[in-house]
């Protein structure tokens, strides 16, 4: 576990004075808390899934596929195979205090690989609609992030297949696509609800995984650099790439270590974000989460070259209760025409913003972008 369960239960409203219009992450705080209190033991953690999921052989088909993970990112950016050596020498997200300079990368990869992430808050700027697809990046500078997400229904301890996974995080100065509204970058530029930049959505396989290519997030004014995702099954899927919501299960925020963020925060365009970057230490959602046993949102990676802006794989396992079925307000629609802004919506979609950063996409409505 990271070691933020020392944080004082006040730390949780912390920011709340910093956040964007429109939205107190007191609020958020105080809806995961009845969430954690309302819910068994069993249902907050994958703790208790540890043995079953080991006689399964889920660990080594995940150390097989992350490695498959790592040769084809670094191959496409033409990079070598780090030695142990030097992918230990930086300081890597790990349940294991064992770990040091003499750990291969093959122990890295398959130990540990069941972070625990509860279910969170719904915010903020959910776009209903988005393509499925794995590589969401589109023209958005930063960091190359690949993750590899897996869920493991948490009453069977079983890895769900054919789950949709939808996954959205701002650009690298705190903008979010497909959303007009104050402190989300230009609020002028109506165009911006027609973008999909880094949003999209993917099916988990038979071990129940899904695989995205984006950037490391950017931060903004009141949170740290986080990303969100919600599960969704019973879904409609439509000629244009699309889906409807169907039911859905899980919303979840993932967040990086600190030393990770320390190295992303200082290359362009992130040092460029002339807002306040709120640490993980600082972040009011994120002290909440960690207050609960068992519970570390936080994904594990190691760096695919030698420098961060060669880039980074992140893996993470998340719990999921599929016996839910949970209401979400999208902030917007993304329609074959465009997007269109739900102003009535609520709760996850009138949640906060991104910040004033840069707006650019390519991404074209109606059409999924390459």
């Amino acid at each position: 576990m990271v070691g933020f369960k020392t944080i004082i239960a006040s730390l949780a409203f912390a920011s709340f004075a910093a956040a964007h219009p429109g939205h107190d992450p007191r609020e958020e705080a105080l809806e995961r808390r009845s969430y954690y209190d309302s819910v068994p033991a069993t249902k907050r953690s994958l703790s208790h899934c540890e043995a079953k999921i080991k006689a399964r052989g889920l660990q080594q088909r995940s150390l097989a596929r992350r490695e498959v993970l790592a040769a084809n990112a670094r191959q496409k950016r033409g990079l070598e195979k780090r030695d142990a050596a030097s992918v230990l020498n930086t300081t890597h997200l790990s349940n294991d205090t064992s770990i040091n300079m003499d750990v291969t990368e093959e122990y890295l990869f398959g130990n540990g690989s069941c972070i625990l992430v509860p279910e969170v808050t719904q915010g903020p700027y959910y776009v209903e609609g988005e393509y499925i697809r794995k590589n969401i990046t589109e023209d958005q500078e930063g960091v190359p992030l690949t993750i590899d997400i897996q869920i493991i229904d948490v009453n069977t301890c079983e890895p769900v297949p054919d789950v949709y996974i939808d996954f959205w995080h701002c650009n690298s100065t705190g903008v979010y696509s497909g959303i007009v509204a104050s402190g989300n970058g230009d609020s002028s530029d109506s165009a911006n609800v027609n973008t999909t930049f880094l949003r999209g959505i993917a099916e988990t396989d038979t071990d129940g995984v899904a695989t995205f290519e984006s950037i490391v997030p950017g931060h903004y004014t009141s949170r740290a650099n986080h990303i969100h995702i919600i599960t969704h099954t019973n879904t409609t899927l439509y000629v244009n790439g699309t889906m409807s919501s169907g039911s859905v299960q899980h919303v979840g925020q993932l967040f990086f270590d600190t030393s990770l963020l320390d190295q992303v925060e200082a290359t362009y365009p992130y040092n460029t974000n002339t807002q306040t970057w709120t640490s993980n230490a600082e972040d009011s959602i994120l002290a909440e989460e960690t207050a609960t046993d068992g519970v570390d949102p936080v994904v594990q990676y190691i760096l695919l070259g030698d420098d961060v802006s060669e880039g980074v794989l992140a893996w993470v396992a998340m719990g999921v209760d599929m016996t839910n079925n949970q209401t979400v307000s999208p902030a917007a629609k993304y329609y074959r025409t465009g997007g269109v802004m739900d102003e009535s919506s609520g709760g996850m979609g009138g949640g906060m913003g991104g910040g004033s950063g840069n707006t650019t996409s390519n991404g074209t409505a109606g059409a999924p972008p390459s």
